[in-house]
């Protein structure tokens, strides 16, 4: 199936030349991207923060359940909006979702920073649940957006850069907010999760910065027309499960669209499991406490899919290299085959590198066989499909 979608990708762009610098000299690419690392930035940062505090007051089974349910909260919303979220994106601009997420995002965020500075855990830990809901309905726009603004021929190299840029904001906000978290803990006596959440609120004025940066990048975004104007939204047919069958079956029509969403949801199933267990594992393993040295390890995976995702985006230039993604599944297998059986701080960030690369080489085709595959009004609900998938097998 990926050789034929190869095979008609070549025929229908007649293997136009692109590049990296060209997709850069696009009229609101650099924005975009900025977008896409806020975005991430800002909510990767809130969780890292609440799963340190877990990680300081907690150990064990406990540990790895609260680490499980702040995971659970971020992937929820994906799950239960999968129908309006696709709605939303193929009825209105994608330029237009993102932008009012952006803005509802700088709301959240000073929300996050009171709840900081009163010491709330509780209402802080429920928050990532509203932080996702937000980033649920932006991801089909989001993801969407990239054919609107690159065109087909470069969606490859488009993705690539996508992926690697969520991935640097995710390895910076990792390293970052650990390292703070870290240092605002230093010489401070805790017994609880309100007095460590009081000793770093400082940082969630860096979440609001970001959030509002984010929004006034989105603002400049250029406008495409909708794919869907006419579309109207029946909540009775929603709350009866009449969209979500549709939508699946807008899926399930394509055979190519379909399978790549099932390769995507079990590499992000796999990815999901190791972050929410790695911790204690390291923990109990490792007799390592510093979060900044886990963070860090678990980073360094991060940084792999930066690797295969360039190299894949490289790859790609006059067509989607589906090649890469049977030797990406090969090297994941491997990773992980190794990963329980090490004990060492070197060799994990060795395997957790291969396991990035491998999982970058796999993961940036199939992404954009999928854009590529749907049409264009129901891009957004396909988009939708895939997070709706994917979240499911990571819950």
């Amino acid at each position: 199936v990926s050789s034929a979608a190869s095979d008609v990708y070549k025929r229908q762009e007649q293997h136009r030349p692109t590049s990296i610098n060209k997709l850069f000299k696009l009229t609101g690419f650099i924005p975009f991207i900025l977008v896409i690392f806020l975005n991430a930035f800002v909510d990767l940062g809130h969780k890292i923060l609440i799963q340190n505090t877990v990680f300081k007051i907690y150990d064990g089974q406990t540990q790895i359940i609260l680490t499980a349910i702040v995971n659970g909260l971020i992937l929820l919303p994906f799950v239960l909006l999968f129908s309006p979220a696709g709605y939303l994106s193929d009825k209105h601009r994608k330029p237009l979702v993102m932008k009012v997420s952006a803005a509802v995002a700088v709301g959240l965020t000073l929300l996050i920073t009171l709840s900081y500075y009163l010491g709330w855990f509780q209402f802080s830990f429920a928050m990532t649940f509203l932080l996702a809901v937000q980033s649920a309905i932006y991801s089909p726009a989001k993801y969407g957006y990239i054919k609107e603004l690159t065109g087909k021929e470069q969606l490859a190299t488009a993705n690539a850069v996508v992926q690697a840029v969520t991935i640097v904001a995710i390895l910076f906000g990792i390293f970052a907010f650990s390292v703070l978290f870290e240092r605002g803990l230093a010489g401070v006596s805790y017994e609880n999760e309100p007095q460590i959440l009081q000793a770093i609120a400082p940082l969630g004025w860096i979440l609001v910065i970001c959030a509002a940066l984010e929004w006034m990048f989105a603002m400049r975004l250029p406008a495409r027309k909708a794919a869907a104007a006419e579309q109207r939204f029946d909540v009775k047919r929603y709350s009866k499960g009449h969209y979500l069958r549709d939508n699946i079956n807008t899926i399930l029509a394509n055979r190519t669209i379909w399978l790549s969403i099932v390769g995507l949801s079990v590499f992000w199933g796999i990815s999901q499991v190791v972050l929410a267990t790695f911790p204690a594992f390291a923990k109990e393993t490792l007799d390592e406490s510093n979060t900044v040295v886990i963070q860090g390890i678990l980073a360094c995976s991060g940084l792999g899919i930066i690797v295969g995702s360039l190299l894949a985006g490289q790859s790609s230039k006059h067509h989607i290299e589906t090649g890469l993604i049977p030797l990406g599944a090969l090297g994941i297998v491997v990773a992980l085959f190794f990963l329980p059986q090490l004990d060492s701080h070197t060799l994990l960030i060795m395997d957790f590198l291969l396991l990035g690369i491998c999982g970058g080489m796999f993961i940036v085709p199939l992404n954009a066989l999928i854009q590529f595959h749907a049409r264009d009004d129901k891009l957004g609900t396909v988009l939708a499909g895939n997070n709706w998938v994917q979240n499911v097998v990571m819950l």
